[in-house]
């Protein structure tokens, strides 16, 4: 394990433009506040919550730092930041791919194409002195934010989803970044007429009946083996999926903490078979970005009431993650768990965004398209080649 090496690095270059690697409490401040700086005038970027962002970048608050040799770069233009990236090396990801590659995210900037290279130019020599031969990103230190957004700017992004202006991918494709994955959003709305379609109906009760497969919701009595229980399916179910790395108990444990303030019991559903199995899950996560707008990730004076009344009241979610373990997989049981989903969430004014669904996973895509969802949104992940 390698700790942040936090190297004493400084680049001026012309125009009065400096990039230098963050190296005080002072520099993360400025790190965390660019955004909501750069996006003040965006009607689609919801500020998230500075104490949320800080965690990030703490390592007794987000455990996924303990296996991260890291550095994050800010480009100053004389007294004012600019931009800012962040390079890294997941080392457990990195063993697991068994391949040198070597991640970037946290990537903000203005217009200014030459910023822009600097920026990128700083995270892949960063990488390249480590021995990475590839840099892959979007990416963060938060398990599925990855991506930029290339198609569905709007509506404003749902809880623990990237946001970017269109100009950000014309620098990285300017950089020489070309795409690796695109990950894919749907959404549904009973506010639109949504309903589960017949077909759907009629094949679930045929599983149902065939595996004896029953659903049911979490139990907070039982939180913490809930919470085990979960990252063993999770494991067991999506291990051979592209962008998978190995995620340790300790952040499943922080992941749990952060999000049981926000939960809804009836959101998070279980399958289990005829002998008590479990062989699948999903996760709805209230989207709380429907409450920050307007607060500019402050909780205080008010935010944090406009929260605690707000959150039990929501009915817009984020489909956060849906797993089946492999020899259940191809029998429908993901089409049972979003209807178990569904039928437990339904109001009249209940909007639900499922999200970050690889392209080329053809199975869940043809299950998703059979629900009658709509397209909404496109993330993309870049990859380039270092050296």
């Amino acid at each position: 394990m390698r700790d942040h090496t936090n190297e004493r690095f400084r680049n001026t270059i012309g125009d009065g433009m400096e990039i230098r690697a963050v190296q005080s409490r002072a520099d993360v401040e400025q790190f965390i506040e660019l955004p909501y700086a750069l996006y003040r005038e965006d009607p689609n970027w919801v500020p998230p919550l500075r104490q949320d962002q800080r965690g990030q970048f703490d390592p007794r608050r987000n455990p996924m730092l303990e296996h991260c040799d890291r550095e994050l770069f800010l480009l100053w233009k004389g007294k004012s930041v600019v931009g800012r990236i962040a390079a890294f090396v997941d080392t457990l990801a990195a063993e697991f791919w068994k391949d040198q590659i070597g991640l970037f995210g946290y990537f903000e900037c203005s217009r200014d194409t030459e910023a822009a290279r600097l920026l990128l130019a700083s995270a892949r020599d960063w990488l390249q002195r480590r021995g990475m031969r590839v840099m892959r990103g979007p990416w963060t230190f938060v398990s599925q934010e990855w991506g930029m957004v290339v198609e569905g700017f709007s509506p404003p992004p749902v809880v623990m989803a990237p946001y970017n202006p269109p100009f950000y991918n014309d620098h990285l494709t300017a950089f020489g970044l070309k795409k690796v994955k695109d990950l894919l959003c749907w959404a549904i709305s009973a506010e639109e007429g949504y309903q589960i379609p017949a077909r759907i109906l009629n094949l679930t009760d045929a599983v149902q009946q065939r595996y004896g497969v029953r659903t049911r919701p979490l139990d907070l009595r039982r939180f913490d083996d809930e919470v085990k229980l979960i990252e063993q399916l999770s494991n067991a179910s999506i291990i051979a999926n592209w962008g998978y790395s190995p995620v340790t108990e300790a952040e499943v444990r922080q992941t749990a903490r952060d999000l049981r303030p926000v939960i809804q019991p009836k959101a998070i559903i279980f399958a289990e078979d005829r002998n008590g199995r479990t062989v699948g899950f999903a996760i709805a996560i209230p989207d709380v970005n429907h409450l920050l707008r307007g607060l500019n990730g402050h909780l205080l004076p008010f935010g944090w009431l406009k929260l605690l009344v707000g959150i039990p009241r929501l009915k817009r979610y984020r489909m956060f993650a849906l797993g089946v373990v492999p020899e259940y997989q191809g029998r429908a049981i993901d089409s049972l768990i979003y209807r178990a989903l569904y039928e437990t969430l339904f109001s009249r004014d209940l909007w639900m965004e499922i999200n970050y669904v690889l392209e080329d996973n053809h199975a869940m895509i043809n299950a998703i398209k059979k629900l009658d969802a709509r397209p909404l949104r496109r993330y993309r992940v870049y990859q380039g080649e270092i050296g």
